[in-house]
């Protein structure tokens, strides 16, 4: 299996092809991602600090676990390798919404992904890859805002989408499909698509 290869998605996710990491990036084609968002049994959000040699964004703080499922890997089996992989962690996550955003990065690259977004609890020692991950911190949900607020360069620009749409969706389930999009001040643009209903687990 070519890892280096991702799936290419319409507007409504449905598959339209393959393509490399480099080109979607360097192109800005719309591609199936996902992320996901872990707990401690004291309600702190793990956070990792990319490795500085990553693609892209290297060296920021953003959630657990994030990626793509490889062509004819499902979403939820996705999810579950890249966790153990990057983490080294066995855990069960819920699905909670969808996001597809665009933002343009450094080094001229554009991150477009149609990203299915999940979260969990998780117990047990991490062993994270280095390759994947520099650090790692557990913060709770008034921490993450704060530091978004103050330095929000430090952040992945889809963490800074997401931190607070997870936090309300974890403590008001959503009930009808409803959207909401937003633009923020770098011009990155985003639309949310949240379940008729939530919570499946994986």
């Amino acid at each position: 299996m070519d890892n280096n290869q991702v799936i290419l998605v319409d507007e409504r996710n449905q598959e339209a092809g393959t393509a490399s990491k480099d080109d979607v990036h360097a192109r800005g084609l719309l591609h199936r991602a996902f992320s996901v968002f872990l707990f401690d049994s004291s309600g702190r959000q793990l956070i990792q600090r990319r490795a500085s040699n990553k693609y892209h964004t290297g060296g920021l703080w953003s959630n657990a676990c994030c990626s793509h499922p490889h062509p004819g890997e499902s979403v939820d089996l996705a999810v579950k390798r890249r966790v153990r992989e990057e983490l080294g962690l066995e855990c069960d996550v819920n699905y909670l919404f969808d996001m597809k955003y665009r933002s343009e990065l450094q080094g001229g690259l554009i991150e477009h992904e149609y990203d299915q977004v999940y979260a969990g609890t998780f117990s047990g020692p991490l062993r994270p890859d280095p390759s994947e991950i520099a650090a790692t911190r557990l913060v709770d949900f008034p921490s993450v805002q704060s530091e978004l607020t103050s330095q929000p360069g430090a952040f992945t620009p889809w963490f800074r989408l997401l931190a607070r749409e997870v936090e309300r969706a974890m403590r008001e389930p959503v009930e009808g499909r409803w959207t909401q999009t937003v633009v923020e001040p770098d011009g990155t643009v985003a639309t949310f698509y949240f379940p008729t209903v939530s919570g499946t687990s994986v």
